[in-house]
């Protein structure tokens, strides 16, 4: 959520709050509200929500897919729906079973951060599919416009991040179309959290994670492969004297996976973070209720969202660069190529 969007949801923040409240006129209730009340309302809503919003404006609803034992599998395409159903009621936007008011043992449910997933896949698609169309219209003449930005980045990804953590051209070929869609996803992720009205879906743990665990399979596939499975094991002594395997191999299985912890911990955090902090310093005028402090919040918020342009590009080269040297150091010296350099 970004600045725009928040001072769209101030006034359905205060007539979200004046129906909790449950008494009194709605003008009277709203009077009555507490800043800080509103701001933390605001601060809640940075998460996910059932429903594809721009701004806080709910432009349509998504499907709810819910599967459990006691109700199998069920598809429901708007909350009217759901709650007709009988099986499952919503409370406070959450879904729960009527039998018990717990949550569905599934849910499959596509949600506003899947939706600008499926928003930076086509984009994604459209952009390249734009170059790709040109670069073999003319194969010969200097690429121009969308198809030089795109080749540059190519080119940087595969030579300053694929090339030097891999240990032989063949691995680099293969792995660099890999390498270069984890960029462009995760780039155009959070690029699309700084547009006006758009939400930033990196800033989902469970977004992370998945792009995270895809790493983690990529490296372990990779390495035993190229390398074996007997290579892989040794790997686990972390170079030690084998009868120190008792400590090594649990400390290098432990380790297999706090990587893929660290990619998922770090890329959400950031992208939280800054969205984080330009609601705060909004929120600064709810809590002083003054114009006077209005120059300083303003101010600072720019400044931060220039910051979050540089971190966007920023993070998605980190994953993109992390996940590389994870997959050089699963291999280790046990393939002896050609080296790529």
């Amino acid at each position: 959520m970004n600045q725009d969007s928040t001072a769209q949801h101030s006034e359905h923040t205060q007539t979200a709050l004046t129906e909790t409240a449950g008494h009194g006129s709605a003008t009277e209730n709203s009077e009555n509200i507490p800043p800080a009340q509103v701001f933390t309302h605001l601060l809640g809503e940075l998460g996910d929500h059932h429903g594809f919003y721009i701004f806080s404006h709910k432009v349509c609803d998504l499907p709810y897919i819910f599967y459990d034992k006691d109700n199998g599998l069920n598809v429901y395409t708007s909350p009217e729906k759901l709650e007709a159903s009988g099986k499952y009621t919503l409370h406070h936007g959450h879904p729960k079973r009527v039998i018990d008011e717990k949550g569905p043992g599934l849910d499959l449910s596509v949600t506003n951060f899947v939706a600008f997933q499926w928003l930076g896949f086509v984009i994604m698609l459209t952009i390249f599919g734009i170059a790709g169309r040109r670069a073999k219209k003319n194969p010969a003449s200097a690429p121009t416009g969308i198809q030089n930005m795109l080749e540059a980045l190519v080119v940087f990804i595969r030579d300053e991040v694929v090339r030097p953590n891999l240990p032989t051209n063949k691995l680099v070929d293969k792995l660099t179309p890999y390498f270069l869609s984890l960029f462009f996803f995760i780039l155009i992720l959070n690029l699309l959290g700084l547009v006006p009205g758009g939400h930033s879906a990196t800033a989902a743990i469970g977004t992370t994670a998945a792009l995270a665990i895809t790493t983690f399979l990529v490296v372990n596939y990779t390495a035993f492969k190229e390398a074996g499975v007997k290579a892989w094991l040794h790997h686990l002594l972390g170079g030690a004297p084998i009868f120190l395997a008792p400590i090594m191999v649990p400390i290098e299985i432990i380790g297999l996976f706090t990587k893929p912890f660290a990619l998922t911990i770090r890329l959400f955090a950031n992208m939280s973070a800054g969205h984080i902090v330009l609601l705060s310093l909004v929120g600064l005028i709810f809590f002083f209720q003054t114009l006077l402090v209005s120059p300083v919040s303003v101010g600072f918020s720019v400044f931060i969202y220039c910051l979050e342009t540089l971190v966007v590009f920023l993070q998605a080269y980190i994953f993109t660069m992390l996940s590389a040297v994870f997959v050089g150091l699963a291999l280790g010296d046990h393939v002896h190529e050609e080296h790529a350099h």
